[in-house]
């Protein structure tokens, strides 16, 4: 009797050791697998598997306003199609993206342009966002390594904060992004973006959160330079479709000319 119970005891610690260990590996593995999922969730839910939308975009300066409109088309993080549907001067420019490679279409000269790595950086139709921002997007799954900071509070909404720094192989133009996405909806309520010496170049906010296309969305969207705080682009959603089903042909060179 008397060994049975030392042996049920010995079998108690050991299982009790088994968990600890357990628990004590995932916990040294399981804040850097959480933040990847908790972006990777994030950016699946603001691209789905494809995505077609209206937008209008909002260039703000302390003397002057400008307005365009656009649509948009997304399939994965590998294909997007942008065309400007006013105003009248730069009606039908288009930008394409496949892959790593991204193009411009330009009607008044009838050409398309490939853009090459060192334009990411530079200003998208003269707003505040980037080219890598609104047509090359850089994969804040893949390209990136991430870190899970903790909670803080955005516009009175729960977020996860997450470091993002980017892998050595990786060809993204910023030194290190901040991620702050809200804890119920997954959605990115802000982002902060860094250069290579730390020093904050851009903020997005995500605003305005309600039901588009079937989906909780951030229906706006304000980036603010850091260097021009007096400066911001708000980019609103009018419309937007997801998982409608759209074939790669779509997003060919043949069509950027074309598209409607």
């Amino acid at each position: 009797m008397k060994f049975k119970q030392m042996k049920n005891k010995s079998l108690l610690i050991m299982a009790l050791i088994m968990v600890v260990s357990i628990f004590l590996v995932s916990g040294i593995n399981q804040p850097q697998d959480d933040a990847k999922a908790i972006i990777e969730k994030a950016d699946n839910k603001r691209l789905g598997k494809t995505s077609t939308s209206t937008m209008s975009l909002k260039i703000i300066r302390p003397k002057w306003t400008r307005e365009i409109e656009l649509k948009l088309w997304t399939k994965g993080n590998d294909f997007m199609m942008i065309l400007i549907t006013g105003p009248a001067r730069d009606k039908g420019t288009a930008f394409l993206k496949r892959g790593d490679e991204i193009y411009n279409w330009i009607p008044r000269i009838e050409r398309s342009i490939k853009l090459p790595p060192s334009s990411m950086l530079q200003s998208w139709m003269g707003s505040d966002f980037t080219n890598d921002d609104l047509v090359k997007q850089s994969s804040m799954v893949n390209d990136y390594e991430h870190t899970l900071m903790g909670k803080e509070e955005i516009a009175g909404r729960e977020a996860y904060k997450i470091l993002l720094k980017p892998k050595e192989e990786a060809s993204v133009v910023w030194g290190k992004v901040e991620a702050w996405v809200d804890t119920e909806e997954f959605l990115f309520l802000k982002l902060a973006y860094y250069d290579e010496e730390g020093k904050l170049i851009n903020t997005l906010l995500g605003k305005n959160i309600k039901t588009m296309g079937s989906r909780t969305v951030t229906s706006l969207l304000e980036i603010t330079p850091a260097r021009d705080p007096g400066n911001k682009t708000v980019l609103e959603y009018q419309s937007i479709e997801f998982d409608k089903p759209i074939d790669d042909a779509f997003f060919s060179l043949r069509n950027l000319k074309n598209i409607k």
